[in-house]
């Protein structure tokens, strides 16, 4: 997919990428120039390790997006290939 760079040095990534990662508008992003490549990723989330009920869990100290049902879906599926 080509795309274009603006005079102030933004590239537009295009929606249906957009779309593909969960790109949103403030989204925190990890871009990496590796091996004459740019790419970005999506950072790992930073969690702490809650206890308190008996099994632990991992909460989020940040607000992340929801997943919606597609995503969890998706996620299902790819993992019972």
């Amino acid at each position: 997919m080509r795309t274009t760079i603006d005079a102030a040095g933004r590239i537009v990534v295009p929606k249906a990428l957009r779309d593909a990662m969960g790109l949103t508008a403030g989204r925190v992003i990890d871009v990496v120039f590796t091996d004459g490549r740019i790419e970005i990723d999506l950072p790992p989330a930073e969690v702490t390790v809650a206890g308190d009920e008996g099994m632990p869990r991992l909460v989020p100290t940040d607000d992340l997006p929801a997943l919606t049902d597609e995503q969890v879906r998706d996620t299902l599926e790819s993992t019972r290939r």
